[in-house]
């Protein structure tokens, strides 16, 4: 599943006939290190056998893939989260004549999935195919909003957290505790921090570092001060800097990128999450009201 035959610092695709794949390298933080996000729909593509240095992390969302590993055979139907070990050789291919197959993967190095668990080495899955609906949901709209703008600390807050949460509830690995002492004083800290960088945030693993946690240990103690994750709290925030902007007459794709976000539609999509509505009718309703 998901041989590299594509791959860049740009998402880059292969596409023939009713075959296509798409490739988006994404960040662990602002410069921090790569990890691979693959989007695959295959008619009638096979892999050869092939390995991986990472985890391939996968969900299938259509069809139907036969997956030679381990000397057996895994078959995914929509919705199965597909776990394939760094080092394990493996190969996949449409299960039925028809109907082909699609999915989603990511590529994650093995100590993405140790983080929140105890133990020396990578977590150990003895079953290739895992049944947990929330988790695959959870993972499918993940990789699909990061595969159009993988905001690096999105991409940081997002996936080491359910990748943990794989290995916390499917690994043999023990989980960590999950009570983190003074949590409303460390997301206080990591709240400054990112107000105070808000065009150039800091990435989480060495904020974490700096306070003498874990990156999952500062994600716990995070949510359970505020409720969400830090990416959410910094787009929040920068809607609300972006709002007095607008206010004062600038225009959104000016905005953007004075408060932090990729782009006018990055921007956008967080103002209508916050606000209900664009940041252009944002910006006219509150020049409308000053006439």
């Amino acid at each position: 599943m998901g041989a590299r035959e594509a791959s860049g610092s740009t998402a880059r695709e292969l596409r023939g006939a009713r075959e296509q794949a798409r490739w988006t390298r994404a960040r662990l933080g602002p410069g921090g290190p790569a990890l691979d996000l693959l989007t695959a729909r295959f008619e009638r593509h096979e892999y050869a056998p092939h390995t991986h240095e990472e985890f391939t992390i996968g969900v299938s969302t259509g069809g139907s893939e036969s997956i030679g590993y381990r000397g057996g055979r895994l078959r995914t139907g929509p919705g199965s989260v597909i776990v394939l070990a760094p080092g394990e050789m493996h190969t996949g291919g449409p299960s039925a004549p028809t109907g082909g197959y699609a999915y989603r993967a990511l590529y994650a190095a093995p100590d993405l999935l140790a983080d929140g668990t105890v133990g020396a080495g990578p977590p150990h899955f003895r079953e290739g195919l895992v049944d947990d609906p929330e988790l695959a949901e959870a993972l499918r709209a993940a990789h699909a909003e990061l595969s159009v703008c993988p905001d690096p600390l999105e991409v940081e807050s997002r996936l080491p957290w359910l990748l943990t949460a794989l290995a916390r509830r499917h690994s043999t690995a023990r989980p960590v505790a999950d009570t983190v002492p003074g949590a409303e004083r460390l997301a206080r800290a990591v709240r400054d921090r990112l107000a105070d960088e808000l065009t150039a945030p800091p990435t989480l693993a060495g904020l974490a570092a700096e306070l003498g946690l874990s990156r999952y240990q500062l994600l716990r103690a995070f949510r359970t001060a505020t409720g969400i994750p830090p990416y959410a709290w910094l787009a929040q925030y920068r809607v609300t800097r972006a709002r007095g902007l607008l206010e004062d007459g600038l225009r959104p794709a000016e905005v953007a990128s004075l408060v932090g976000f990729a782009d006018q539609a990055h921007l956008t999509r967080w103002f209508r999450r916050v606000l209900g509505v664009t940041p252009a009718a944002y910006r006219n309703s509150v020049q409308d009201a000053g006439r």
